[in-house]
This record gives C-alpha cells, structure tokens and sequence, in this order.
C-alpha cells in the first residue's frame, strides 16, 4: 500500500487563530508525526516554548527526530521543547494554570497510524484488531467484537459509527466469532447483505470509525480537554481545534457555545473554517475537516 504523506490539515487558517505571539508558550495536543509542531517551532522564537502531547509511542519517537533537527537547524533562534508521552486529557497535570498563549488540537488519526497494518486502524491491509493510539494500556478493537454483546455491539455501532446497518452489522460479527484481523472484519461487513448504494464509502468505514472511538475514549478525551483549556490558557490565549466527524465537533461547539455563555470564550468562528480547493486537492484528509477557534476572556 501507498504510504500517505504525512501534511497538517488547516496549517495556515491554524496559524492565523493562533495569532502567535514571539517567546509565547504553547501546545500543541495531538503532535502526530509533527506536521504542526514544526510550523510553531519555526515560529515562535527564541523565548518560546512549545509543549506537544501524543499518547502514541511510535509517532513521539518520529516527530522527536523531525523536531530536534529543526532546532538544530534554527541554533540560538530555536525556542525550548517540551514533548509528553501521555494523552492530551492529562494537560493540567503537566502545565501550570493560566500559562499557556495557545492551544492546537487536530483528532484526526494520523497517516502512520493508518499506514501500518499491525496498528490495526485500517481495513486497507490485512492486520490484527488493535486500534489502540496507546499501545501498553487500554482494551484492543479485537477484545471488543469478541467479548461484548450483541445488542451493547449494535449500540455501540449506532453511536459511535452514526451507522443505521449496526443490528445487522453486530448481529454478523457475533456469528463470526471469533474475528482477530481488520480483514475478516471488514469481509464481515461488506458480506452482512446489500450496500447502501447512496454512500460513496467501504461499508466497513463506519464500523471501523467507531471502534477506534471506543477503544481510545476518544469523545471523553476531547470532552476533558475543553473543560481544561480554559484553565490553562492565560487571558486572550487562543483555543484552535480541528474536528473530522460530527461527534468531535459537536462536543466543541457546544462547549464553546456554553463558554461563550459564560463569559469565558470570545468564540472567533461562527461557522467552522474549511480547507479550501488547493488544500483539498493536495490534501484529500482536509475534505472533512472543521476547525473551531476562540480566544479566553479575562476572568476577572
């Protein structure tokens, strides 16, 4: 399979919310392969700092590499790095309140991951049912088709895949079992009865979107990242979050919306920004991707 090239989605819109500051200090929540992270490093000075979090081994190891060499390359001008093998749900346990000048988030899965088979993310290869971003904690995508129940395993789908064929699909899956790869599990699928001829998608994709969901509690991760950023972000500090399904993004806009309520969010895009045609062009990832942003109004 093509490796996909790694491109950060949103990067200039991204910048401009940011609105970043000389020596500021900011984090970067979801540092992938660094596709962000270098564009801030270039950035932000010699007085700044950039705080970056991935939860993945493998991607922190890569964008370490990336990230040193650009700060060997800018010298006396590179800003210091800060890079946390933890989810971006722990922030508050490694920045101090009111510290921070911005703040980006992209949940998008990153290309490495869907790029190797044995991380179990993509029906595209055949490899084991994985699908954990962490890989030395948490439940696999395997151990959920396998030990839950039918009915919980159609919830499950419904809700985190938006997929109406869930009973179906569950139902399928149990007689299956057991399923350990993403290729029997998609056979699985696309073999559980006619296509839904109207969506231009593998019938699987949905399946696969909401078992990655579950696995890695990736709405409670995003939920308690809105509840912290406020937190951590000094006054007029700029929120940036990038959404790729209606699930993340309906958890930003409503927390932004409430923030807003509240007096703690100036919300700086009533509709979501978009890529635009060259960027969905170059970038076909961009097409689904929404960003919100907003600025912290001044507690006091």
């Amino acid at each position: 399979m093509t490796r996909q090239r790694h491109v950060p989605v949103l990067l200039n819109q991204s910048l401009e919310f940011l609105a970043l500051r000389a020596g500021g200090t900011y984090v970067d929540c979801t540092l992938g392969l660094g596709g962000h992270s270098s564009e801030l490093l270039r950035r932000i000075g010699p007085e700044g700092r950039l705080i970056a979090f991935d939860r993945d081994s493998e991607a922190l190891s890569l964008a370490t590499v990336k990230l040193e060499a650009i700060r060997a390359e800018l010298g006396t001008q590179a800003p210091a790095l800060t890079l946390i093998n933890e989810p971006f749900s722990s922030i508050e346990e490694h920045v101090e309140p009111g510290t921070i000048d911005g703040l980006l988030a992209d949940f998008g899965v990153s290309s490495l991951q869907l790029d190797e088979a044995a991380r179990g993310f993509s029906f595209q290869a055949d490899g084991p049912l994985d699908m954990r971003m962490d890989q030395k904690r948490g439940i696999t995508a395997e151990q959920v088709v396998n030990q839950m129940d039918e009915r919980e395993l159609a919830d499950l789908l419904y809700e985190y895949g938006d997929e109406r064929r869930s009973r179906r699909f569950a139902r399928a899956i149990v007689r299956s079992r057991p399923v350990t790869t993403t290729g029997q599990l998609s056979r699985i699928i696309a073999g559980s009865g006619p296509a839904i001829h109207t969506l231009p998608i593998h019938p699987a994709t949905r399946t696969f979107q909401a078992l990655r969901i579950y696995v890695n509690r990736e709405l409670e991760e995003i939920k308690a990242l809105m509840l912290a950023a406020p937190r951590v972000l000094k006054t007029n500090g700029r929120l940036v979050v990038i959404s790729f399904h209606s699930l993340e993004d309906r958890i930003v806009k409503d927390a932004l919306r409430d923030g807003a309520r509240e007096g703690i969010w100036q919300v700086l895009t009533k509709k979501p920004a978009t890529a635009d045609d060259d960027e969905t062009r170059t970038n076909p990832r961009s097409r689904s991707a929404k960003l919100r942003a907003a600025e912290k109004l001044d507690s006091n």
